[in-house]
């Protein structure tokens, strides 16, 4: 048995939840299709696929072997790729979705190396903070920030982010500085609509772990929006460095509880293909790792430059 060729097929089987669809799909016959799955079962000594007479769903088991199984598909394929791919110039129109804060404070000064780099690349930049849909959207790839980028798409990080709890000093001397993450409850913070903990925000200090549920008087779905609510004045906010921090370092807006840290988040570059990366789709994922590195010079001159330590 072919362990590669079986692992695609039932990769296939489903996505399509059925032996006819993917036998369809990959140009085989039914009869094949299901000899390969039951062989990889046989190999691996488990169920991967419940199967009745109107449909196939996969297993608890068979449905961590797929999310496995895909990635591994996808190195492989993306192997095979870059070594067949060396001698291409990346090329083309190259269509990127970025959070609106990072893609201002981060991405913007980057985009003149990589032309300078890639003139044959030409970008065409979207900027919005809701997950798009890459494929319906028709975007090559989408930088991603959050811990647990979608497991239905392919990420690469490319660095990470602090998150600062941090207020206007007018805000603070209005309304009393918190000395306890449970302190929080009882101020107004404001909220990013899009954050995965909901209206809780998670600390941790030499004292353990707190989860504070939190409320006030503002959400918003962009974090530009927020900040300009904390400097003048409304409240607390826990946004990523890239946005805050020419304000603290300035300070305009100052940390609040620095006892306690919120765990970073990954910043990612995600796409959807599982066979093979375009040029200019690697070279700009490869570009962005080398310039987002913790050691990497500054951007060009008029561009955004971080704060030294």
């Amino acid at each position: 048995m072919d362990t590669l060729e079986a692992m695609r097929i039932f990769v296939a089987v489903a996505e399509r939840s059925g032996f006819s669809a993917a036998a369809d799909a990959l140009d085989l016959s039914t009869a094949s299709v299901t000899r390969q799955v039951a062989a990889l079962e046989r190999r691996l000594g488990t169920r991967l696929l419940n199967r009745t007479t109107r449909r196939v769903s996969l297993t608890s088991t068979g449905a961590t072997y797929y999310q496995r199984a895909v990635q591994l598909l996808a190195e492989l394929d993306d192997l095979e790729a870059a070594i067949g791919a060396q001698a291409l110039v990346p090329s083309g129109l190259l269509r990127v979705n970025a959070p609106v804060s990072f893609g201002i404070a981060r991405l913007g000064p980057l985009l003149a190396g990589f032309r300078q780099r890639y003139p044959q690349v030409r970008l065409d930049l979207s900027l919005s903070d809701r997950l798009v849909d890459m494929v319906e959207e028709g975007f090559d790839v989408a930088i991603r920030i959050a811990r647990n980028p979608s497991p239905a798409l392919i990420a690469r990080k490319l660095a990470e982010a602090r998150l600062e709890l941090c207020a206007a000093p007018d805000y603070l001397a209005r309304a009393g500085t918190p000395r306890l993450p449970e302190d929080l409850a009882g101020h107004q913070c404001l909220a990013y609509s899009y954050w995965s903990g909901g209206d809780e925000w998670q600390l941790q200090g030499a004292d353990g772990e707190h989860a504070v549920r939190i409320g006030g008087g503002l959400r918003a779905n962009n974090g530009d929006v927020l900040r300009e609510a904390a400097l003048a004045g409304m409240g607390v906010i826990l946004q990523p460095d890239f946005l805050v921090e020419r304000d603290l370092a300035s300070g305009a807006l100052v940390r609040v509880l620095p006892g306690y840290t919120a765990a970073p988040i990954g910043i990612h570059a995600v796409y959807t293909s599982r066979s093979h990366l375009a040029p200019k789709v690697r070279s700009f994922i490869d570009y962005l790792v080398e310039r987002l590195a913790p050691d990497a010079p500054p951007a060009a001159a008029g561009g955004y430059r971080r704060p030294s330590a």
